[in-house]
């Protein structure tokens, strides 16, 4: 076809080893629709620079050849080239402010943009996404955190041994390790008042399943929202560990006690619905937080329980949220910033209404790294290059100089074209607001 396209390394910060696509998949792709594909240099990539020569594969600096330039993360402005089309995650659509000089760059240079968290069937679902890694990494990372908070507390328990997820070879060996510990706590047990441990995931979708995937992988009892309460009960006699998984009817109400939940109708109507997910805390250790979340839904953990129940004298049985969603000040009001994983977690001082690094504290800890699948960058490549690999074909061969009426693109990828040729597309226009703001 006699385009380029280029990889670009991932450099966002010292985590993202994440390779786009794999040699493999590149060499398949060169050989079927004989496009020349530049690979940028990694020092920190999962996948070697020596992988891809090896491969036969071109790998240098220089992309300015390259018609279309491939990435995962966001490219910085002073990067970005005249009249090249970009695909990316731009972390643009919600009007992120520190996205908007990126935006502007791209529409003054006449690129195009394709956002991956926009390519959706005819349902409108997601069809490129790291839900499931994010899942598991996080779970992973919320184990740490629970393990080292109960130890600050003076509670001995297998779950001190979990490492953080970048620290297993891959996911296999994460679980083979988590099972070891699920063992030492099914034959040892917990301390005296510690059983069972309840972990409530909030949220049923892709995230959730990874998160739960993990989760199985311990000695777990499912118990129903219902049964909670009794079933979160301390006794010797319980399962050790325990896990209830949430919907959106056990997360919010309607305000007339006479309703009863209609879930397209809260999706629609949400200023209808109270949230009422403060009675499940009581019961709850560990909460996993895995929901798609706006400002007009009800919260899960608001500063108002925190500052309610966890002061000085009072020490709730809440004791890590493991915050996958991540959104600041959002579903879980208490996360107030991003982390990073060699230090993922930090306390949420209720007095203060502050964060404090580290597990020590009155309040919960909150688990809030927001890059969660470059933490098992093997699988999380592997699963990404063979979703992507199926979509470059159809990239390569579309006509990107003419109008965004005549882009002859498959629907699935047209409806993530945010920027084409310097220009919003219809479907995007709302963010020439933001852009001005």
């Amino acid at each position: 076809m006699g385009i380029t396209i280029g990889i670009r390394r991932e450099d966002k910060n010292e985590w993202e080893r994440r390779a786009l696509l794999l040699p493999r998949d590149l060499v398949e792709l060169q050989r079927e629709i004989g496009t020349t594909f530049i690979v940028q240099p990694s020092p920190i990539r999962v996948v070697t620079d020596e992988e891809y020569r090896a491969a036969g594969l071109a790998v240098g600096e220089d992309l300015s050849p390259c018609d279309i330039v491939l990435a995962i993360k966001e490219i910085p402005a002073r990067l970005l080239q005249r009249g090249k089309v970009y695909v990316y995650f731009s972390h643009v659509v919600k009007g992120q402010p520190y996205n908007m000089p990126m935006l502007r760059r791209l529409l003054e240079l006449g690129c195009s943009l394709v956002d991956y968290e926009k390519i959706a069937d005819e349902q409108n679902r997601r069809l490129v996404f790291f839900s499931r890694h994010a899942g598991y990494a996080g779970m992973i990372e919320t184990l740490w955190c629970l393990g080292q908070r109960l130890r600050w507390r003076g509670l001995s328990t297998p779950l001190a041994e979990v490492r953080h997820a970048y620290g297993y070879a891959d996911l296999a060996a994460a679980k083979a390790h988590l099972r070891e510990i699920g063992d030492k706590i099914l034959r040892h047990g917990l301390p005296e008042g510690l059983r069972p441990l309840v972990f409530g995931v909030a949220g049923y979708g892709n995230v959730s399943q990874g998160v739960q995937e993990i989760l199985n992988v311990l000695p777990v009892t499912e118990v129903s929202p219902g049964e909670l309460p009794a079933a979160a009960a301390p006794s010797d006699a319980a399962p050790p560990l325990l896990k209830v998984v949430f919907r959106e009817e056990d997360m919010a109400c309607p305000t007339d006690p006479q309703a009863t939940f209609a879930l397209q109708d809260y999706y629609a109507r949400p200023e209808r619905y109270l949230g009422c997910f403060d009675r499940h805390l009581p019961h709850l250790d560990v909460l996993v937080n895995t929901i798609y979340w706006e400002e007009r839904y009800p919260r899960l953990v608001t500063r108002e329980w925190a500052q309610t129940h966890c002061l000085p004298g009072h020490r709730p049985r809440l004791q890590v949220i493991g915050d996958i969603s991540c959104d600041i000040e959002g579903s879980i009001e208490l996360t107030l910033k991003t982390t990073q994983p060699a230090a993922p977690c930090y306390v949420y001082d209720p007095v203060e209404d502050a964060v404090q690094d580290g597990v020590e504290g009155h309040g919960p800890v909150v688990m809030a790294v927001d890059n969660l699948p470059c933490e098992l960058a093997l699988e999380s490549s592997a699963h990404f290059s063979a979703t992507l690999k199926g979509m470059v074909p159809d990239m390569a061969a579309a006509d990107w100089s003419v109008d965004f009426a005549r882009l002859n693109l498959p629907p699935h990828l047209k409806k993530a074209v945010i920027v084409h040729r310097g220009e919003l597309t219809p479907a995007y226009g709302y963010l020439r607001h933001y852009i001005e703001a």
